[in-house]
């Protein structure tokens, strides 16, 4: 079969040229490779979904390892924030105590 001609087409050819013996081979042939066709194509779509579904799990852990090494960094610039306000807080206290003394 050419890509011009349709399953029915090479059925009526064959059994034209050859009898119905050859029609019914052409059709059986004929729906055995369109199954074929159907099938390859199937059974890429399903790989097709199967290597996107591993992509995206592969990308979500990425991310989600971007986000904790986020986090971590932002607690540590918060706690270092943190301690420089309570040294500031403790060196006025400090600090206006012994003007008071003075």
């Amino acid at each position: 079969m050419t890509d011009r001609t349709s399953l029915l087409e090479e059925v009526a050819r064959a059994f034209r040229d050859h009898g119905i013996t050859a029609a019914i081979t052409a059709l059986i042939g004929g729906t055995l490779a369109l199954l074929a066709a159907i099938t390859r194509r199937a059974f890429t779509n399903d790989a097709m979904l199967a290597r996107l579904d591993r992509e995206l799990l592969i990308e979500r852990d990425r991310v989600e390892r971007q986000r904790a090494e986020d986090r971590k960094a932002d607690a540590d610039r918060l706690e270092r924030m943190e301690g420089d306000i309570r040294a500031m807080r403790n060196l006025m206290f400090e600090a206006f105590q012994r003007r008071r003394d003075d």
